[in-house]
């Protein structure tokens, strides 16, 4: 049986009447949320020619950070307020500020001001995946929940590989204003089938909802510090060696203004009646050791997808639209995997062995990438991208299912939320230590070996000590969940 953690006070979800036209509006609501992925690939392959007509190359990388820090931050915060309020008015804001975002980059004059509409963007995002997410599971017949996984599954694979691809080709064609402004029609149409098809939450006015305010704001903070850290550890000179180490005051200060305000957070937590992330959940071990997985199944996920376009480009010296195209393997084993393990899951209520069988995987993959030069043969390199995709693709579909059935129904907004959160996080702090990496080793091996070789080798130790390394953890964490059927909900 499934252990579902509750607080006594906790509010029950606004209750929503059934809905025809569930596909249309299934559709409608992916579709916000494939936007919202697209988004944070799509500018990398145009961020060179962004900044050679705005200026600002000290500013490069926060284009990036600015989307992921505000949408990062604010993914546990809507969870909690659908889980009171329901999905379909927090979906409509976060749809509305995406696109009044995406109008904003594209009317930007300088990097400042493309900055603070990425932002604003985020802000929006920060809605779109986990509460697409979990108005799935609100809507959905449990036996369907495999199918909506696998989808999502593809349409993370899609943005991961198409949005370098797309972005290169709009750029080059149509200008780069044009990868934000392609959002607009699409989105206003998500936005009217949103408006007309959500069901509309029945909230029961007699219970008092209680807004953890103060959470709110530390847990901010917190998360912005951390990522603002990571961030500027990140950074490299035009060389490609690092501008900052882990002890300059510039990452140093942030991570450890995290860390106290992450502590002060806990205490804010522990006394609201009503928190913004119920610290009661993490004593089911499942939900922990979960969430755990989560966090380092993006050390693979995240410095595959990033640093095997870079090795393309840098080794082979193809360009930034054929990088992306090359790595479709791996996008491939991540849709089959997400797809499979979505209907094994719902069909036998069991997850643990068929994540640890991808954990297997990832880690596999993640070593053999130890091997990798510059003449290694492209089908060996597409048979590596190949298994970590496959282990990479359960994990997206299963532990959100998992996760899902673990915790109470007035949980899954919060809960869903939180998943995707730590595997952004976890993300974040493997682009990090892999950045530092790879610096590392294109500063010791380019000058004697070349450039093509000094990418090779940079890339090679990256997926082999960090990405292995979070696939060990992820597999040992799966290792200690429990081992008992879920509780399947119909």
């Amino acid at each position: 049986m499934s252990t579902q953690t509750s607080t006594p006070t906790a509010a029950a979800p606004p209750a929503a009447a059934p809905v025809k036209g569930i596909g249309l509006l299934l559709v409608a609501v992916f579709g916000g949320m494939f936007l919202a992925l697209l988004d944070t690939t799509i500018v990398g392959t145009a961020l060179p020619r962004i900044v050679g007509e705005l200026g600002g190359v000290s500013l490069y990388t926060w284009t990036v950070t600015a989307y992921l820090l505000s949408s990062t931050v604010m993914v546990p915060i809507y969870g909690r307020l659908s889980d009171v309020y329901g999905r379909k008015p927090l979906l409509i804001t976060g749809l509305s500020l995406f696109l009044l975002g995406s109008a904003l980059c594209a009317m930007a004059q300088d990097m400042g001001f493309l900055i603070a509409a990425r932002a604003v963007q985020g802000l929006g995002a920060g809605a779109l995946i986990p509460l697409s997410l979990a108005l799935g599971a609100d809507l959905l017949p449990v036996e369907r929940l495999g199918k909506m996984q696998g989808a999502v599954g593809v349409l993370m694979g899609l943005s991961m590989i198409g949005g370098p691809y797309l972005g290169g080709v709009l750029t080059d064609n149509a200008g780069w204003h044009w990868i934000f402004l392609i959002n607009l029609p699409l989105g206003a149409v998500i936005l009217a089938v949103m408006v007309w098809k959500l069901p509309r939450p029945v909230r029961d006015r007699s219970v008092k909802v209680r807004i953890d305010y103060p959470g709110i704001a530390v847990f901010t903070l917190a998360v912005s510090a951390l990522l603002i850290g990571l961030t500027q550890k990140s950074a490299t000179e035009s060389g490609g060696a690092a501008l900052r180490a882990w002890t300059d005051v510039q990452v140093a200060g942030p991570l450890a203004l995290s860390v106290v305000l992450l502590v002060v957070f806990v205490l804010i937590e522990r006394k609201v009646a009503e928190p913004l992330i119920p610290l009661g959940l993490f004593r089911d071990r499942a939900y922990t050791t979960l969430n755990l997985a989560s966090f380092f199944t993006a050390f693979a996920m995240m410095t595959a997808t990033v640093f095997l376009p870079r090795f393309f480009q840098g080794a082979h010296g193809v360009s930034a639209t054929d990088s992306g195209l090359r790595i479709y393997p791996m996008m491939i084993g991540m849709t089959l995997g997400s797809m499979l393990a979505g209907t094994l899951i719902t069909r036998s209520g069991r997850y643990r062995g068929l994540l640890l069988a991808s954990a297997a995987a990832m880690t596999a993959g993640s070593v053999l990438f130890g091997l990798l030069t510059v003449d290694t043969p492209s089908w060996q390199i597409a048979v590596w991208m190949g298994l970590i995709g496959l282990g990479v693709g359960p994990m997206l579909s299963g532990l959100t299912i998992a996760v899902q059935q673990t915790v109470a129904p007035q949980h899954i907004g919060i809960a869903t939320g939180k998943l995707s959160f730590f595997r952004q996080i976890g993300g974040s702090v493997a682009l990090a230590v892999a950045g530092t990496l790879f610096s590392e080793e294109m500063v010791a091996e380019a000058p004697a070996h070349g450039v093509a070789s000094a990418t090779s080798t940079g890339t090679g130790t990256i997926l082999l000590w960090v990405g292995t390394v979070g696939a060990v953890i992820t597999f040992l964490a799966l290792l200690a969940a429990p081992s008992r059927k879920l509780a399947l909900r119909r």
